[in-house]
This record gives structure tokens, sequence and C-alpha cells, in this order.
């Protein structure tokens, strides 16, 4: 009897939860309709207007070791090529006061700066723990990077200590992991 009653008792509770739960219906495909032609009011979008692309993957660089000794020479200075874009960081007075990135057939791409206390990027990837520099390791430090996605969606991340930055954390955006 006690087998029959819990056969019954989970019937009526499958049959009370599909009963409670939203009918949902499929429904056809909409009809395609024909080309509406464009107007005129639509033909006057400004062509320079880049792209929004949302990152897929990001790739984090230090920029401290890319950049090196020119950071005690003031002016324009190429840290990394990819493909047509070139980034290059304006250093005045021993600090950076900017990143730039250019595109070969595109001009200017727009640059993000961004801030966090978790360091980002490492000069060669694994390092052993007895072979690090106290003098090199940051520890509790703010890193800034700037960053320009490219036409893949990949996000070219270029950090840098607190203390290289002129400006600090001026227009720098949180920066958040994806991953």
């Amino acid at each position: 009897m006690a087998p029959i009653f819990r056969l019954f008792v989970t019937f009526v509770a499958a049959l009370v939860l599909a009963a409670s739960a939203p009918l949902a219906l499929a429904q056809g495909k909409p009809d395609k309709q024909p080309d509406k032609v464009q107007s005129d009011k639509s033909s006057k979008a400004k062509p320079d207007k880049p792209d929004k692309v949302k990152a897929v993957k990001h790739n984090h660089h230090s920029g401290k070791d890319m950049l090196g000794e020119k950071v005690k020479t003031d002016g324009k200075h190429v840290v990394h090529k990819k493909g047509d874009y070139t980034a290059a960081v304006d250093v005045k007075g021993g600090k950076i006061a900017g990143m730039k990135v250019t595109h070969a057939k595109k001009g200017d791409i727009p640059v993000t700066k961004y801030k966090t206390n978790k360091k980002m990027a490492q000069a060669d990837g694994f390092k052993r723990a007895a072979f690090i520099r106290v003098q090199s390791t940051y520890l509790g430090t703010t890193f800034i990077g700037y960053g320009y996605i490219d036409e893949f969606g990949e996000e070219e991340i270029y950090w840098y200590p607190y203390d290289m930055i002129l400006d600090g954390d001026t227009g720098a955006v949180e920066y958040i992991p994806a991953y």
C-alpha cells in the first residue's frame, strides 16, 4: 500500500507543477517582408565612427618590460606592433603620459584605460620565486593598463605600475577579468 501511495503523491505533485508552470507554445517564423528603400536620413550616418566590438579574449602584456629603458627619454616610443596595429606611449619626465594606438589603414584606434590591484601581466610568463628580485616585485600596488580591441575581437592590454604613470588613475575604469 505504501509504494502505491508514494507513486500517487509523486504523480499528483508532478501534475500540479506542470499545471502551475506558464504555458509556452512554439511560434512560427515571421514572414519576411521585402526590403524597404532606405531614407536619406540613414545615409547621412558618419562613416568614420568605429564599430563597437566586444572583446572575446584578453591578451595581457607587461608594458613596463616592453618599454624598458626608453622611459628615461621623453617622446613617443613604440611599445608593440601587432599586424597593422602600432601601440606607442608618450613619455614625459620619466613617466607615461598616455598611450596611442594607430592602425595602418583605419588611423587612430580608441584606447581604454584600466586600473586594478592585481598583477595581470608577467615579464616572461613563468618565473620561479627564488629568482625574482625584491626590487622588481610590486606588492600592494595599483596597476594601470591601456587596452584596445583589434578586428578579431582580441583586447591587447599593456600594464604599468601606478608609479610609472603621469596622471595616475584619472579616467581609468576598474578592470574586471571576464574569466
